[in-house]
């Protein structure tokens, strides 16, 4: 006959000390991998930007642009208008394009000018993709915009 097995405090002691190893160790390793794929700066200084927040609002609202941003068959489209629908041409436009989460796909879309949009050649995976948008127009006004890309998988 076979002897039967008591469960020890030394086995206890055993099982706690591995299923806490394994979560520590677990949660070392997302963290370690959130810190290292997301850059997590917006601004240098909050407190600074927030300052002059509501000047630089106002002078884009005044421009009255409207973008279109679209991306589609391996390229990046902009199309900037005024309220009335006509076109506008800003002084110069700067364009990234990447991942929400991380910045190692950043694309600094290389724009030209087709007469009616400013171009770029991208080429996008599947999934959301973020746009940070900086154009100026002639007088030096900032136009400042963050715009999601949703790409399909096919």
């Amino acid at each position: 006959m076979m002897a039967e097995r008591q469960i020890t405090g030394r086995h206890v002691l055993i099982g706690f000390v591995a299923a806490f190893s394994v979560i520590i160790g677990v949660n070392l390793v997302l963290a370690y991998s959130a810190v290292r794929t997301f850059p997590g700066l917006e601004v240098r200084n909050g407190y600074i930007a927030s300052q002059t927040f509501n000047e630089r609002k106002a002078a884009q609202e005044a421009l009255g642009w409207i973008l279109a941003a679209e991306a589609q068959g391996g390229l990046l489209l902009l199309r900037f208008t005024d309220e009335s629908g006509q076109p506008v041409r800003p002084a110069s436009v700067e364009a990234t394009v990447g991942r929400a989460t991380e910045d190692h796909e950043d694309i600094s879309a290389r724009l030209t000018y087709t007469g009616q949009a400013f171009e770029a050649p991208v080429m996008l995976g599947a999934g959301k993709w973020i746009l940070r948008l900086r154009a100026y127009s002639a007088d030096g006004t900032l136009f400042q915009q963050r715009r999601e890309i949703l790409m399909d998988r096919g």
